[in-house]
């Protein structure tokens, strides 16, 4: 596996190394060992995987707040999306800052998102499928969310939207 650094310290883009042959190719796409030496989470105690049907969907943002801090590994299995993390630790010197990181089935990558981070994506395709590994479980009680559109992110997300949750699209604005 390749880990890439990105802006933020503890994000990083994670590609797999295939090794190919006559049938195809083999990769590993975890390693605990490999996440531990880096200082992240090594242990998903939870997946999950979403469908979005139509193209120009918008799934977050949302994180886990400290009563259950969350790292999460997300991959696009099927389909592609435009991955968007924020900062939204207020002691950060990146507070509020964003990542985008296109994920696809054919690039294969997965984003590794720290804790207390806000975590969304706008889908490329119809049927996109998305992948996630959780490092706590769910709590309701420590749910968050900041709006897609919020002018404090200026996030330019590459498409009109095409479906968005009510509670995605009354998340709070930020201050």
């Amino acid at each position: 596996m390749k880990f890439t650094a990105t802006k933020f310290p503890d994000a990083f883009i994670i590609e797999p190394e295939p090794n190919e042959d006559s049938r195809g190719f083999f990769a590993r796409t975890f390693c605990a060992r490999k996440f531990s030496q880096r200082g992240l989470a090594s242990e998903f105690v939870q997946c999950s995987v979403s469908l979005s049907r139509a193209r120009g969907t918008i799934r977050g943002l949302h994180f886990q707040g400290p009563k259950s801090l969350e790292a999460k590994l997300v991959r696009c299995t099927a389909g592609a999306l435009r991955d968007v993390i924020v900062d939204v630790r207020p002691e950060s010197s990146t507070y509020l800052q964003h990542l985008e990181v296109e994920l696809t089935s054919r690039n294969r990558r997965a984003l590794y998102v720290p804790p207390m981070f806000a975590h969304g994506f706008q889908t490329l395709e119809d049927n996109t499928e998305v992948f996630y590994q959780m490092s706590e479980f769910y709590s309701p009680d420590a749910a968050g969310g900041v709006r897609y559109n919020d002018p404090k992110l200026n996030i330019k997300w590459p498409l009109p939207v095409s479906t968005l949750s009510e509670k995605d699209a009354n998340w709070p604005l930020l201050g």
